[in-house]
């Protein structure tokens, strides 16, 4: 127990991580960074020889890089827009990090933008293998066990045909009683921004394009249903699929496959009229003497609603399930693989919480352990699934694969 974690963040997703990080018995020292006000008070419950606390502003690289040079690896569990600028600043250490977020912007749209991002992960990553530390991304939920999950059952059949993935954070039986049927459990913002972003799916082995403005359209939604949550969830698509095909060697195969996120039935019907007004849109407009960007106003009215906040002994549910149809040894087959996980009450810690906490500090584990063979810039996909699946059921958090029929 002499390594030393620099954590990056310490919101819900944080919260989960530091615990993981304290209690694994790997890690002597971790040095939490916030600049919230009263951020420091989460801290009072650990060893204080062990916790160290730096209020410090993530935008400030010259502090933030002095902290990292002193870690053996850094957790990062900051909003979206900070991510791709920590694996930067990581591979320029030469520091190991672990994030749960996307490097490639999945909502951006401007070929110009889109290639200056191509580049700037590439340059992370060509910085990262010469210095030969590892930048764990897309290592939480989802993105994260939905990838891990997806390799092992693809892995299962011969030549995939079909290809379906589903996640879902939702509000438990207890925790439903407001209009939208949903609570946030990660941030609000970054909800309604992945509601306004265009998906990709494949159809008859070719990549069809769903406009951000037809996302809830009930031509592209379907209902899933799910026994051991009692109720169908609504799915809608969820971002491009086709990298994931490349990634997961099937796209030479595959006729059939999508993303999709999951929500409780309703879901699409009223987001569907939300986006068709533009209360998703970015740009912003002049309200009295003001310029406010809808969306910006949208998270903001909703995540000040106590309705939409977990509260007490309110649950959440995390749902991840990856289905892999097609053929082995001439014979039709069929893998699937669920995750289901709910609060947990001894450690107050939602589902959310615990699927990207958790994970985030184990891919950091893997990373110092030496279990990772590759540097350079990794996906979660880059991590077995018998690396993964097992640590978390120490937690709780159980991976089961589910005997469906091959067809259906």
């Amino acid at each position: 127990m002499n390594h030393k974690a620099l954590l990056v963040g310490l919101g819900m997703q944080g919260k989960a991580a530091l615990h993981d990080l304290v209690a694994c018995g790997l890690f002597s020292q971790v040095t939490v960074v916030d600049n919230r006000p009263g951020a420091e008070g989460c801290l009072g419950g650990y060893p204080p020889e062990r916790i160290s606390y730096r209020r410090l502003d993530a935008r400030d690289e010259a502090a933030l890089a002095q902290l990292m040079r002193d870690a053996d690896v850094v957790i990062e569990a900051l909003p979206a827009p900070f991510a791709r600028s920590l694996g930067r600043l990581a591979a320029d250490c030469g520091i190991h990090l672990v994030s749960s977020m996307y490097y490639d912007d999945p909502g951006e749209q401007d070929p110009q933008r889109k290639e200056a991002i191509g580049k700037e992960i590439a340059e992370i990553d060509r910085k990262a293998r010469d210095r030969g530390v590892v930048i764990l991304t897309e290592f939480g939920l989802d993105p994260g066990l939905d990838l891990i999950m997806a390799a092992k059952a693809v892995g299962e059949i011969e030549e995939v045909l079909e290809f379906y993935s589903y996640g879902a954070g939702i509000p438990g039986p207890n925790a439903r009683a407001n209009p939208l049927r949903y609570k946030f459990s990660w941030s609000p913002i970054g909800v309604m921004r992945s509601y306004r972003r265009p998906a990709r799916i494949i159809l008859d082995g070719r990549p069809v394009d769903i406009e951000a403005t037809s996302l809830f359209e009930g031509r592209h939604c379907h209902l899933l249903e799910v026994p051991e949550i009692g109720i169908p969830l609504e799915c809608f698509p969820n971002g491009d699929c086709t990298p994931y095909a490349r990634l997961l060697g099937i796209d030479a195969s595959v006729r059939k496959m999508g993303r999709y996120t999951c929500r409780l039935p309703g879901h699409c019907a009223f987001w569907d009229i939300m986006v068709k007004c533009g209360f998703l849109d970015e740009e912003s407009l002049p309200v009295g003497d003001s310029l406010v960007s809808p969306v910006q106003f949208t998270a903001s009215l909703l995540a000040s609603r106590e309705q939409f906040q977990y509260r007490g002994d309110e649950q959440d549910m995390t749902f991840v399930r990856v289905d892999a149809r097609g053929m082995s040894g001439g014979e039709p087959r069929r893998a699937v693989y669920q995750l289901i996980d709910t609060r947990d009450p001894a450690t107050g810690f939602t589902s959310m919480q615990r699927t990207v906490g958790y994970t985030m500090s184990l891919g950091a584990r893997l990373i110092l352990q030496g279990k990772l063979r590759k540097t350079g810039l990794l996906s979660a996909l880059d991590v077995p699934y018998e690396m993964v699946a097992p640590a978390l059921e120490r937690h709780g958090i159980r991976i089961a694969r589910r005997e469906l029929p091959a067809a259906g």
